[in-house]
């Protein structure tokens, strides 16, 4: 059983590999001052990496249902090696968007949902918090990505830096991919007489669309607070750019802790409790920044903001297992999941449109807090377990 949490330690590391996305940061500026890019342009290699990364995870829990994960891991960490290895010969924009959006998105997409799926059937119990540990390598990458990245551009430049990542990224992921399977591959009990839902079914219980619209909701408000941290800090707070570094860093930490964090919660309370407080968390938040802009609100409000977002990408996994079983979670995660695309394309579209029509990011709290409102009123409506069934 002890040897269970290989797949959660390997996990870890190519989850850090994968989320090297929310490094982006660290690209744009230099290649805005060799290509010649705006801002918008620059955004988006990220923007179409989101967007291919959300939809292909529900490719890659197909594959899963027919090849076995090792595979299917490997085949992913292949497109991501490849993505980065090519966008470092990119002469143009679109090559870049090409390359790193759509080849690097395409392989973490197929290879996200991949240990997730793998954890959840060696994990009967304390699986949220199996989850959540997991899942933080990911929120955690840039600790390790981005000054790492940061190194690499200063001491070779920006192409050579994607092209050591990705072949780093090809070797890690192929490598740590290799034990990867499920426990009715050793002998574990299956869990394929468990009474799961089917993809097919899944589509015609209102707990999906529920779960969909909460995990949505909090990709809006998550994507939307990461996007505009900086400005928001510095035009709207007064923080100094130098200050927003390291605030940036803080706020990244409570994103990766967000994730064991409300793992744990998951096992303990009922996923409508659980729901609930990350909501009331973000409703208190949206409320101290409508009432007061002091750096001291701004950080706590934003850590919180970065803390809840983290923690569902830990409780997405873990309710579409409790809801939906686990014989077919790699699919069905693979469809909530389109919900974490949906709320990353509107979420930062909706900041710039409020940044547009207003004149300031200060007034994204309160669609922030209305959307979490709603939020909470369908996870009790609509994604209630009675009290003995946890």
């Amino acid at each position: 059983m002890k040897s269970r949490w290989i797949y959660v330690v390997f996990g870890i590391v190519i989850f850090i590999c994968l989320g090297t996305v929310y490094s982006w940061s660290i690209f744009r500026k230099p290649l805005e001052n060799m290509m010649g890019l705006s801002s918008v342009e620059s955004s988006l290699p990220f923007m179409f990496f989101l967007t291919f990364y959300s939809l292909l995870m529900p490719v890659g829990g197909k594959l899963v249902a027919k090849h076995s994960p090792r595979n299917v891991l490997i085949f992913g960490g292949i497109l991501v090696g490849l993505g980065w290895i090519l966008a470092s010969f990119s002469e143009g924009l679109w090559q870049l968007v090409l390359t790193y959006g759509v080849v690097a998105g395409s392989g973490v997409g197929i290879a996200y949902g991949i240990p997730i799926s793998v954890v959840s059937k060696w994990f009967n119990e304390k699986k949220g918090l199996a989850l959540g540990v997991l899942i933080a390598g990911f929120g955690l990458s840039p600790f390790v990505t981005a000054p790492l990245a940061k190194k690499l551009i200063t001491s070779y430049g920006v192409f050579p830096a994607f092209r050591i990542l990705g072949m780093a990224f090809l070797l890690l992921i192929t490598l740590l991919s290799i034990p990867f399977k499920f426990p009715k591959d050793s002998g574990f009990e299956s869990d394929s007489n468990d009474g799961s839902t089917s993809p097919r079914q899944m589509l015609k219980n209102k707990k999906f669309y529920a779960l969909w619209f909460c995990f949505m909701a909090s990709t809006f408000i998550g994507l939307m607070i990461i996007g505009i941290t900086a400005p928001f800090g510095e035009e709207v707070i007064g923080i100094d750019e130098k200050t927003m570094p390291i605030l940036t860093a803080i706020f990244s930490a409570f994103n990766g802790i967000g994730r064991p964090l409300f793992g744990l919660l998951s096992d303990i309370i009922l996923p409508q409790v659980t729901i609930s407080v990350s909501y009331v968390l973000v409703i208190l938040s949206s409320l101290l920044l409508a009432y007061t802009h002091s750096p001291i609100s701004f950080v706590v409000s934003f850590s919180l903001f970065w803390l809840t977002f983290g923690g569902w990408l830990a409780m997405a996994p873990y309710l579409t297992s409790k809801f939906f079983g686990n014989k077919y979670q790699s699919q069905n995660y693979g469809i909530v999941f389109t919900a974490y695309g949906f709320g990353a394309i509107f979420g930062n579209l909706s900041a710039g449109i409020i940044k547009d029509l207003f004149g300031s990011y200060k007034y994204v709290v309160y669609p922030i807090a209305l959307l979490a409102i709603i939020a909470v009123v369908v996870a009790n409506v609509y994604l209630r377990v009675n009290e003995n069934v946890r």
